[in-house]
């Protein structure tokens, strides 16, 4: 399997199947495919695989698409600007994604539940309770919001980032929340009340533009919309009314902030 990432921020990933090779993805992000190329959608392992994809943030189906004789085109295409993130995942080896960052992958690619195991993080760290779980072996192309850095952590080094903004990571980096520290941080600092923390070893995706910025922005634009920015004026919306309202809802409810 050969693929070709094309684009900056609205990137496609194109993949050249051979006879006998299968990529799968989410519904809805194929983007173009040659004639050689067949469909077969599906929901994965069965009622309970699909159903519990669907609490991931992904699709209750999923489709198959792989040649029978010669080679083929299929391009991929995520549904807000970003970038894909190629990984080739060893025997064994996996990822924890945050909701509706799964793309597509090779068959061999495994995608599944993955929890939270702190509860605070779950509740107030943005990404709700369930995530996803990519475990090789096989390429996996993932999908993440803006533009993306890379941090690769050391024993013990820890991270403090807005929960919003934590992509990808490995297993091995350990997922908390903590309060902002001081009370003036927390009225008018505009940050929520919760900092994700990232403790390695590990490496870390961090994406630049969580979708709920971009839908509280274009927000404001909108027919009728009253000013949503939140200054220093109202103590609560300094505080960060969508961040800790989001982060609750998320926790309960499977909901990606």
């Amino acid at each position: 399997m050969r693929y070709k990432l094309s684009g900056t921020t609205m990137q496609t990933v194109e993949i050249e199947l051979a006879a006998g090779e299968t990529v799968y993805s989410q519904t809805s992000t194929m983007a173009w495919m040659s004639d050689r190329v067949r469909m077969h959608t599906n929901t994965g392992g069965g009622l309970f695989a699909g159903i519990a994809r669907s609490f991931t943030g992904g699709s209750f189906f999923i489709t198959d698409f792989s040649v029978d004789t010669g080679t083929g085109l299929v391009a991929f295409a995520p549904r807000f600007p970003g970038a894909i993130i190629p990984v080739t995942l060893a025997p064994g080896q996996s990822l924890i994604c945050r909701k509706e960052t799964f793309l597509c992958a090779e068959k061999t690619v495994t995608l599944e539940l993955a929890w939270q195991q702190r509860i605070g993080a779950g509740f107030f760290g943005g990404a709700g309770f369930i995530l996803q779980r990519v475990t090789g072996p096989g390429t996996v192309f993932l999908d993440l919001s803006g533009e993306v850095v890379t941090k690769d952590l050391a024993p013990g080094e820890r991270l403090f980032v807005h929960a919003g903004h934590v992509g990808v990571h490995e297993p091995t980096v350990s997922f908390d929340i903590q309060m902002v520290p001081g009370f003036r941080n927390i009225l008018f600092g505009g940050e929520g009340l919760f900092l994700a923390t990232l403790t390695g070893p590990g490496k870390v995706h961090l994406q630049s533009m969580p979708i709920m910025n971009l839908a509280e922005e274009i927000a404001h634009y909108l027919p009728g919309s009253a000013d949503r920015s939140g200054g220093g004026g109202g103590a609560l919306g300094a505080i960060g009314t969508s961040a800790v309202v989001g982060g609750i809802l998320g926790g309960l409810f499977g909901g990606d902030t």
